[in-house]
C-alpha cells in the first residue's frame, strides 16, 4: 500500500494484511487504510486501477481530483465506494477539478473545465472554493494540510517509492507495475 509522507511527494511502500470480505478488500478507516482508484478519463483504454493508501486520516466519504501529474486522469480516495463513484462521476460532469463527497452528497467542488487543470473563474473565486474544499475534506477526518496536492502526486510514477496509475500500483524503485 502507498504510505503518504505529509508535505512530501515521495511515498513509502508499505505492507499490510487486509482481510478479504465477500471477495473484496474493504477500506478500514479505523486503521487509516482507504481505497484509492485511478480512472482513465481520456477515452484511450478505459483502465481503472485500485489500491490502498495510508496517511489521509479520512474516516468517511471520498475526495477526488483530475490534477494528477502527468496523465491527469481521475484519482479518488475514499472510505465508501458509493461516495467514491459519486465523486468520480461528478468530476466528469464538471469537466474536471476537485470534489469532496459524503453520504451521497457533494460537500464542495471546484470545476477546472480547461483540460481538468484550469479554471475560467477569477482568482478570488478559485481561492474561496479551495478553502471550502479543504474544510470539507477536514470534515471527513482528513488530517493532511494539502490533501488535494498529496492526491495529485500519488499518481506520478517517477517519484519513489510506490505510486498508482490507471495500469496499477507502480514500484518506482524497480520501475515495475505490481501485479
Amino acid at each position: 500500500m502507498i504510505g503518504i509522507i505529509e508535505g512530501k511527494i515521495i511515498t513509502e511502500h508499505l505492507h499490510e494484511v487486509i482481510p478479504i470480505v465477500d471477495g473484496d478488500k474493504l477500506p478500514d478507516p479505523t486503521r487509516d487504510l482507504i481505497k484509492i482508484a485511478v480512472i482513465e478519463r481520456h477515452g484511450k483504454n478505459g483502465n481503472i486501477a485500485t489500491g490502498f493508501v495510508r496517511g489521509f486520516g479520512l474516516q468517511h466519504g471520498a475526495i477526488a481530483g483530475t490534477v494528477c501529474h502527468d496523465h491527469h486522469n481521475i484519482a479518488v480516495v475514499g472510505a465508501d465506494y458509493d461516495d467514491m463513484a459519486l465523486a468520480a462521476n461528478r468530476l466528469s460532469q464538471i469537466e474536471g477539478g476537485f470534489v469532496v463527497v459524503r453520504d451521497g452528497r457533494v460537500l464542495a467542488e471546484l470545476a477546472l473545465p480547461v483540460a481538468g487543470l484550469m479554471s475560467l473563474d477569477p482568482y478570488e473565486r478559485v481561492r474561496d472554493q479551495l478553502v471550502d474544499l479543504r474544510a470539507a475534506a477536514q470534515s471527513l477526518g482528513v488530517t493532511l494540510e494539502e490533501p488535494f496536492l498529496q492526491l495529485a502526486f500519488l499518481a506520478l510514477p517517477v517519484i519513489p517509492a510506490l505510486k498508482i496509475t490507471d495500469r496499477g500500483l507502480v514500484d518506482v524503485n524497480k520501475f515495475e507495475i505490481i501485479s
